[in-house]
């Protein structure tokens, strides 16, 4: 492919939308949570949604390993939540990387301020590149308030392409 169009392809990628969320895992009481961007609901029965994680991070294994997962969505405004999560986990008492939790039913950690969340059991993956396509049917959920989705474009960050 020439330069022209390895330009044109991740130009045009970088064009898909992407709302940001909490993937928070409990394996035996080892926290860990990181944000995520490639999450899209895949099927209405059974509830499946597909979640991009990063297989070099300390959450990917951690999820395969427990099973089960919460994903926390962030709401327009939660910049700074979000980028609390750029970075490896630092569990403090009631607090992970300086923000409340709480623990959904399934043991995993929902980010208190978030205005809504899943619960989700692993199912599968497609792992093909160095994110996998993890894919996760929701068994639960839970909101506090309608709100509207932080997005990649309110926080002036490009990922993906």
């Amino acid at each position: 492919m020439d330069e022209q169009s390895e330009v044109a392809k991740k130009s045009t990628l970088l064009m898909i939308p992407y709302g940001l969320y909490v993937l928070g895992v409990n394996n035996g009481g080892d926290i860990h949570c990181g944000t995520v961007n490639w999450v899209t609901q895949t099927s209405f029965k059974p509830p499946l949604v597909a979640v991009g994680v990063k297989k070099d991070s300390g959450l990917y294994p951690a999820l395969k390993s427990a099973g089960k997962c919460a994903i926390s969505f962030l709401e327009s405004g939660q910049k700074g939540l979000a980028f609390a999560f750029f970075k490896p986990t630092n569990v403090d008492g009631n607090t992970v990387n300086g923000q409340a939790f709480e623990a959904a039913a399934n043991g995993a950690p929902v980010i208190s301020a978030a205005p809504a969340w899943v619960e989700a059991e692993y199912r599968g993956e497609v792992d093909l590149g160095d994110h996998s396509c993890v894919v996760v049917e929701v068994v639960n959920a839970g909101s506090k308030r309608d709100a509207k989705v932080l997005t990649l474009e309110e926080c002036g960050v490009k990922y993906g392409g």
